[in-house]
């Protein structure tokens, strides 16, 4: 062999050796990350060609696949499409579209996942069809109707959630839409009801439980406050503030009220701890400004503002602003105005954490994946999040949401028999628009089972006559006692 053969051989063999690695690499290390891209459609035409695992919750399949005449030989079928059509979403091979769990989990309905490599290889060497995972979900579907016919038809969004795991029990958003048309294999029927959906005044495509066209949290955002103040060491819930029946926000013109109009009670002074009982928004907005806008954000963080969370459906973060507010918009994040804005997980999250005592769980929607012949392929563990708050300081908040609820501004939410924690809230969106209203608590407050959070828009059709006791604490009752009657 000549020398230019050998180099030739030697560069030829190098080449090679760069086109293995790089293809291997491909194809084995970056595969899976590949396979999740949202831009490589491929997967999801793919994963048509099987027949796709249900999704399960409380032990019966909510969303199923059965044999179609037409080239994507199978079609999805969805049971009570409108009451879970936020957590399933939908899939369509005629437009190559997924949302909802049937996105999120793609891979494991379709079988396509890492973990299903084993499973997948043996169906192909056993001559059996393909064919995707189950996957598990942690809602129950009694809470999830329950909190379902609550709501009704009101534009609102409930979110329950076991406080000790983080795993979610429920999660509604209003107004819904049946998948089934959305998963039909006709493309210009199903374009025509997108569109339709898309263009709709009250926005039925929106998640409102973890994200959307978020609002303000109102007194709902006390909580926070009050966490931040007992967690400082310089006040407690018997410290007391000035108590006039009008605010005038700092450096500003603006002036603040208390939802009645007149004092917090009839001292001179009120306890932070009557503050929230009566939840009034004086006390809190000049309790806000003594905290500082830095040891707010903090806490608030420490619940889970401003970060989020894959469930394995993604929620937009809660905000409290990043950037340096000046004195008069702190007061007003006191009482959850201004700039605040959140979703009920987040509200829930942060009354599932401090019936944990003060520990806040990550949430989770998914408890185990199941292949075909019924093995167990994945699990779910529970995950803490943070340590929001001392044991102790998440005790004193109890009592404090307890009293709310027994005595106070959220007795909406009483259970007969049944020690309830709570608190509401009443927010303004803009200048003479209906309010937003309102409810999160957990019950039962000495062995929390289940931490609620309802949000109701649109004023609950009531415009600015409604309250979060009246319209948003019912509806989390009703929620709470199908946990509790479980």
């Amino acid at each position: 062999m000549t020398r230019e053969m050998k180099r030739l051989s030697v560069v030829l063999l190098v080449l090679f050796l760069a086109l293995f690695a790089s293809t291997s690499w491909i194809q084995v290390v970056h595969a899976e990350a590949l396979s999740e891209n949202s831009r490589n459609t491929r997967a999801l035409y793919d994963s048509y060609e099987v027949q796709r695992g249900s999704i399960i919750a409380s032990g019966s399949p909510i969303a199923t696949s059965v044999a179609s005449d037409d080239v994507y030989a199978w079609q999805r079928q969805y049971v009570d499409p409108e009451m879970w059509a936020h957590v399933t979403g939908w899939i369509n091979p005629a437009l190559g579209s997924a949302s909802g769990i049937e996105q999120a989990m793609n891979q494991e309905l379709s079988g396509t996942a890492g973990s299903q490599f084993f499973t997948s290889l043996e169906r192909i060497i056993t001559g059996q069809d393909p064919r995707g995972s189950n996957v598990v979900l942690s809602l129950d579907e009694d809470v999830q109707r329950a909190a379902y016919d609550a709501i009704g038809d009101l534009q609102a969004a409930v979110v329950a959630i076991e406080p000790s795991t983080g795993r979610i029990l429920a999660m509604v958003s209003s107004p819904s839409f049946d998948t089934n048309t959305l998963a039909a294999h006709d493309a210009t029927a199903v374009n025509n009801t997108y569109d339709e959906l898309a263009a709709a005044v009250d926005k039925p495509l929106f998640n409102r439980a973890i994200g959307g066209d978020m609002n303000p949290p109102g007194s709902t955002f006390k909580l926070v406050v009050a966490s931040a103040a007992l967690a400082s060491g310089q006040w407690t819930a018997d410290s007391e503030l000035p108590n006039p029946a009008s605010y005038t926000l700092p450096q500003s013109s603006s002036v603040v009220y208390n939802a009645s109009g007149g004092t917090c009670g009839s001292g001179k002074t009120v306890t932070i701890a009557d503050a929230l009982r009566l939840s009034c928004n004086i006390p809190f907005a000049e309790l806000a400004v003594e905290l500082g806008d830095d040891a707010i954000r903090d806490e608030a963080e420490k619940y889970g503002f401003n970060t989020s969370f894959t469930m394995p459906l993604v929620s937009t973060a809660s905000v409290y602003p990043e950037t340096a507010l000046d004195d008069a918009q702190t007061a007003l994040t006191g009482f959850g105005q201004g700039q605040v804005l959140a979703t009920p997980l987040q509200i829930a999250m942060v009354s599932a954490g401090i019936a944990n005592e003060g520990v806040v769980m990550n949430p989770r929607m998914v408890d185990q994946v199941i292949a075909p012949d019924l093995a167990v392929q994945q699990t779910f563990e529970d995950t803490v999040f943070n340590q929001a708050v001392t044991s102790d300081v998440a005790a004193q908040l109890v009592s404090m949401m307890v009293a709310n609820v027994s005595d106070g501004a959220a007795s909406g939410a009483t259970i007969d028999g049944v020690d309830v924690a709570g608190k509401t809230g009443t927010a303004e969106k803009g200048a003479g628009e209906p309010y937003t209203l309102w409810f999160t608590g957990f019950a039962p407050a000495d062995d929390p089972q289940v931490a609620v959070a309802v949000v109701v828009e649109d004023g609950g059709g009531q415009g600015q006559s409604g309250s979060g006791n009246t319209i948003a604490a019912p509806i989390a009752k009703k929620v709470m006692e199908a946990v509790l009657n479980r």
